[in-house]
């Protein structure tokens, strides 16, 4: 996001209740898995009973939380008494300056993720794994640094694409661009990274390679040099509740919109109702590739990261 954000009133937000009811319409809809992020989940005044709600929806076999780690340390038990069985901690550098220049943070910030990411592992979190966004002239040449991190603490890596998201005129992202090649065959050089199986694969965006003689996999998320748009099967609800279908799209449905629409009514169910269908016929119009070009230094899509979820 810029430096400069503006950020929207907090009564804009959805209310916990609506967005408990969007997840219990996509849950009735057959989604096993909800993930939580942002911005950052956990400054959420009510995650924690947010979880505990989310954790007593019948059919949801699974929540994850990305997160930048900075509270994670402090949530720890709530996370390990509750259905989250994954973890994504963005980590784009384990150097503390380099880490303090990409997140605008002060001298020691590094030092309270690392404890997260430690007491996630020492809780026995299922699946832990560090995200970081690739950038020339930033981390670039830290990127075997991450894999011994994560190699040390036995979770995993997925090395991000960055896409060409929101208006920063001061950026220029065909300068910063790293290809996900690129950092392959950089980590190739020092590691030996073993395919993963196709049931791995099917598990997001991610292509999954094993560092051979360890415990942790690398994934290479790459919106940019390989299109995965017809493989995916997500989406996102932003936090005033309109549904994303695709980053690399700005079309998408006010879902907050379709709730207050049927609010006032004496059948209780008729918002869960009214929701399922407007979700269900907007899934048909999920796009089937995003059109990104690194060669342009404006923005393709009016979103930040920030405003649609991480």
């Amino acid at each position: 996001m810029p430096e400069d954000m503006s950020f929207a009133p907090r009564h804009e937000n959805l209310e916990c209740d609506e967005l408990l009811l969007i997840c219990r319409a996509f849950v009735e809809l057959g989604v096993e898995k909800i993930r939580l992020t942002g911005g950052e989940p956990m400054v959420h005044p009510d995650f924690p009973g947010l979880l505990q709600k989310l954790n007593a929806l019948d059919g949801l076999s699974s929540i994850a939380v990305t997160t930048n780690g900075s509270l994670l340390q402090q949530h720890i038990p709530i996370l390990a008494d509750s259905k989250v069985k994954q973890l994504n901690i963005s980590l784009d550098s384990v150097n503390p300056e380099t880490f303090s220049r990409i997140t605008r943070t002060r001298a020691g910030e590094l030092d309270k993720v690392i404890a997260g990411i430690d007491a996630a592992v020492e809780a026995g979190i299922e699946r832990v794994r560090l995200n970081a966004v690739v950038s020339n002239g930033y981390n670039h040449d830290e990127l075997v640094d991450l894999v011994r991190f994560a190699i040390d603490r036995q979770v995993h890596v997925a090395f991000i694409e960055e896409m060409p998201m929101g208006d920063m005129p001061d950026y220029k992202r065909s300068e910063k661009y790293l290809s996900n090649q690129t950092v392959k065959n950089q980590l190739a050089d020092v590691f030996t990274l073993l395919p993963m199986t196709e049931k791995r694969q099917q598990a997001g965006p991610a292509v999954y390679h094993k560092v051979a003689g360890t415990q942790t996999e690398v994934g290479f998320i790459s919106p940019h040099s390989q299109n995965f748009c017809s493989s995916c099967n997500r989406v996102r609800v932003t936090r005033k509740g309109q549904l994303v279908l695709c980053l690399g799209n700005d079309d998408g449905l006010d879902l907050r919109q379709v709730i207050r629409q049927h609010a006032d009514t004496n059948d209780r169910r008729e918002p869960l109702i009214a929701l399922k269908q407007a979700i269900a016929d907007a899934l048909t119009r999920k796009p089937e590739a995003h059109q990104f070009d690194i060669a342009q230094d404006d923005w393709q899509v009016v979103r930040f990261m920030n405003v649609t979820g991480g």
